[in-house]
Formats: C-alpha cells, structure tokens, sequence
C-alpha cells in the first residue's frame, strides 16, 4: 500500500526555553515558506538501509521500541515492541527563521508498519533542542506554531516494522519551514546550570552489540544509555552528553548514544508538564524508580512488566568500571548538561582509550577525580596558565587540559579561587555525596534506599532484543545469561566508598542462538533478587569481545 502523508512537527524543548532568548509564538510572516527535499542517500543511518528507489527498515540490525503515536498516553503504548530504525537527515540553514516545520513522507507501509519524522532546532545558544518526535493535529495533516524561533532544523526519519518481519520504504522526504516574523524585545540569554537529578544505575555491557544511533559495543566503552530517544545523540557526536558523579567522588563525562534503561518514553529530565510520558511524576524522577520505589504503574514499566530495579541510566562498561570505579549498580548524581546555557565543548583525546583524564587542580601531579571520553561535551568555566600548560576548569575542582579541548576560544581566566578548584561550579563537586542532591520532589539517594536497591536483582538496562524475539503474555524479551562478573582486579580505586561484595551486573544478554546482540532499551529476564553472581571476570585484553 502506497501512503503519502502530512504531518505537524514540533521544534522545541525545554533547553531553549531555560536558556532564554525564546519569542512568543507568532503569525506566519511575509514571504515564502522554505521548502527542501532531504537527501535520503546521505543520511546517517542507524536500522535503516538503502534498497531500491528509497531506504527500507533493516530488521537484522533495528533496536526494539514501541511505535510512536501522536498525543500517545501510558494506556496508548501498545503492550509489544517493534524493530525501528533512524535515518538522521542533513540540518537546513533557513534564511527566515521559523517556528513551524511540516513534513511530507512518500512511502509503502505494510499493515502494522510506520514512518514518521522527528525534528529539533538550532536554538538562540548554539545547540540543539532536543528531538520532537512529529504529531499530527488531523487524520492525515497537521502543523504546530513553535514557541522558539530557529533559523536551522533538522529532520530524522523513524521507521517502525513488525515482529513479524513487516517493514516500511520510504522514497522521500519533504521538509517545510513558513517564515515566522521575529519580534522586538526578545530577552538576552542568560546562562543557567543544567539540570540534575540523582538517579539509580545498571551497567550496560552488551559488548559487540549495536546501539540504538549504530554504534557497536567495544569493550571498556565510554557512553550512557537515558530512557527516551529523545536525547539520543547521532553517532559519534556529543549533541547530548552527561555527566555523572559516584558516591566515592569520581565523574564521568559521556555522550548518550543509546536508549534505556526500561522505557523508551520516559525523558524524566525534563519538567513534569513538557515529559512526553508520565507527566504526572516530578521532574527528574524516572518511571522506573517511581514504580519499583513507590509501585507507580502497579510496579511495571511501559511495557508492563515488572520492575526488578529503578535504574535511570544505564553505564557502558569503560564508564561503570574505569571512569567512576564502581563494582555494583549505585545511586549517582547525573548532570544533563543540553539543558542548560553553560558553553559546552567537544572533548578530542588521542589517547588510546580514547579517554582524558579530569584532575582535581591544574596540574598532571593533580589527583585524577574521573575521565572524559572522547567526543563527549564538557562545562568549560574558565582556563589557566598558558600555552602546554593551559587547563580548562570544567566543574568544582575538575580541570581538564586544554590539549584535549582544541576548539576552546574566547574563555575568561580563572580567578585565583577557581584555579585552585575551590569556586563554585553550579554542579555537583568532584567528591561530593549525591546523596539528597536530587531536585524537588525527586526520591534522594538516602543509604537505606541506595542499599535496598543494591540489594535487588540488579537487571533492567539497554539490553540485546533482535527484531522479532519470542514474548512472553505480550511482553518481549531474549533469553538471559548468568549476571556478569565483577570488575576486573583494579578497576575500582582504593578506598572506594562503593561496595565491593555483589558481582558487577549486566543489564542485558545475547538473544537465543548465540546472535550478535542487537542493543534494545527492552531490558531482559531479571534472575531472582539474591542469585549467586557469577565468577570474577579475567583481566581485560586489547582484542574486543562479545
């Protein structure tokens, strides 16, 4: 069946809005609407492949989420999953800016299949909004007037197939952005702290598997997986990054390259009312914590099944074991530094971890307090010294070398204060409990729960589901291996404030028959709470393994 269609996009998100510089949404203004096909061929794609005069949902390598509905509420989320694939499209500069974009999608959808566009803008900041999946305000036609005005969007096509092996083609794409008229007296950016939240998390693992943007799992990775696509990075960029702190006081920078853990819907960061499910939880709560914690949902997530964890955030190994030194899931301190206006800039480490080390002070004798990974975006504040010996101070007592930040410029020096690593960042410090730093209304990480929950059967991350994976009543899922094991020797510092006794979990398994393992944000099988953990793991070599 041939299906030709218009759909409303949304281009806005709560980071523009906090950052200021948003107009009032106003009417269509003189002049033509900008109207541009995209370039399907150059896409960067991720589920999604090139076959005959179009591009086609890939099932082999698609991850596992639930269709996506305009308007969609927690009872419209259909029970099953479904393969679905990305096509990152090329941004377009507008020469007018616009608070409105509308797209056409030309394609054959099989009974069960979709196609659909998210879309996000350039804000007045520099950065990207978040991505807005599309929403429809008819049958078949719909637009939305924007509460921000951008001159550069961006389109990303979503496809969706069955479990049983249906899948769309898609010929083109049309994207159409009518001219919003500026208006006078827009606010100045003011600069605003990102948003953060302490939540609970599971360690990924899945080496060899693929992730939801198409990156494969290396061993010792460096990213984090957040419930919901839509801050879900293209690969190999840090358009949405975080940072996370542990309770001995080691941070992590990383870029979001995956969706999970447990929901799909769930972007908790955002506030209550803007959250494209579960509005009626605090800002910075997941679901899943609502629900295991406090038996929101009747105790399940999403998809209906019940939580075993109230993981957040699940962790790659490299960030898990290497940049924070944790043995077993833990309560942590996240930063989601998109949502705020500090400048941002791109970490590039030619180590052979690819990884930089965050010091204390300026300093290389400066005690090493975490690590940031190549590609991710860090909280540049101020610098010191100069030439070789120049340093970025990137938080509260964290300071990277401005070797790794080459496309740093126009940065103030640091007062004598802050060169030392004792000003105030507007972040969690380096060595600071996260314990109670959580925002209004979010559970804190008090020790009874952190330990209740360590205690828990620790599963429920990113984990491996191919396309097409057995279910059980409706509810999909692979077939589980043994926990992993614990990190290897040296893998957490001394003193480290983490236990040590409970095997490192993984959140996630190779699905039936030995396959190479498909990233999913539908976590596997949780064993039973109390089941033996698995050996201790051999020390890491330099040849990846699944």
């Amino acid at each position: 069946m041939r299906m030709r269609w218009r759909a409303g996009l949304v281009v806005a998100a709560a980071t523009a809005l906090a950052a200021g510089g948003v107009a009032p949404a106003g009417a269509t203004g003189g002049g033509s609407p900008t109207t541009w096909s995209a370039d399907l061929g150059s896409g960067e794609a991720a589920g999604v492949t090139a076959g005959g005069d179009g591009v086609r949902l890939d099932p082999a390598t698609a991850f596992t989420a639930p269709p996506e509905q305009g308007g969609a509420t927690e009872a419209a989320v259909p029970a099953g999953a479904v393969p679905t694939g990305l096509l990152t499209l090329a941004p377009q500069e507008l020469e007018r800016p616009t608070s409105r974009v509308d797209s056409v999608v030309d394609g054959d959808l099989p009974p069960g299949t979709t196609a659909s566009v998210d879309v996000r803008g350039r804000t007045p900041a520099g950065r990207w909004t978040e991505w807005i999946p599309a929403t429809a305000s008819g049958a078949d036609s719909g637009s939305v007037t924007l509460p921000g005005l951008t001159s550069e969007v961006q389109g990303r096509l979503v496809l969706t197939g069955t479990p049983e092996g249906a899948a769309p083609t898609v010929r083109g794409v049309t994207l159409t952005a009518a001219p919003t008229p500026a208006t006078e007296g827009e606010p100045a950016l003011t600069e605003g702290a990102p948003f953060g939240a302490s939540v609970f998390a599971t360690r990924e693992g899945l080496v060899g598997g693929t992730t939801s943007n198409g990156h494969v799992i290396t061993e010792r990775d460096h990213f984090v997986a957040l419930p919901s696509r839509r801050a879900l990075s293209p690969r190999d960029t840090s358009d949405y990054s975080v940072r996370v702190c542990a309770p001995n006081g080691r941070c992590a920078f990383a870029p979001v390259w995956d969706v999970g853990p447990w929901n799909t819907r769930d972007d908790y960061w955002n506030p209550s009312a803007q959250r494209q499910e579960w509005k009626d939880l605090p800002q910075g709560v997941p679901q899943a914590q609502a629900a295991f914690r406090d038996g929101y949902n009747g105790g399940n997530d999403q998809f209906g099944r019940k939580l075993v964890n109230p993981a957040g955030i699940d962790l790659a190994d490299g960030v898990f074991w290497d940049a924070l030194g944790l043995k077993d899931n833990s309560q942590v301190q996240v930063d989601y530094l998109w949502t705020g206006s500090v400048r941002l800039s791109k970490v590039e480490s030619d180590s052979e971890d690819g990884t930089a080390e965050v010091r204390a002070a300026p300093s290389e004798d400066a005690e090493v307090v975490g690590v940031a990974a190549d590609t991710a975006d860090v909280p540049v504040q101020c610098t010191t010294g100069t030439g070789a010996d120049a340093w970025l101070r990137i938080g509260d007592g964290q300071f990277l070398s401005a070797a790794v930040l080459p496309g740093v410029v126009d940065v103030p020096a640091c007062e004598d204060g802050e060169a030392a690593g004792s000003g105030s960042s507007g972040a969690g410090p380096a060595g600071a409990d996260p314990a109670g730093a959580g925002p209004a209304g979010a559970d804190p990480a008090g020790a009874d729960a952190a330990a209740q929950d360590a205690a828990s059967a620790e599963v429920g991350g990113s984990a491996a589901v191919r396309a097409g994976a057995s279910t059980v009543d409706g509810d999909p899922r692979a077939v589980p291996t043994a926990p992993s094991a614990t990190a290897p020797a040296g893998a957490a510092p001394a003193g480290s404030a983490v236990p040590s006794t409970a095997a490192a979990p993984t959140s996630g398994a190779a699905p039936a028959g030995g396959a190479a393992a498909t990233s999913s944000a539908v976590p596997v099988t949780a064993p039973a709470a109390g089941s033996t953990p698995a050996p201790e793991a051999p020390a890491p070599t330099s040849t990846p393994g699944g």
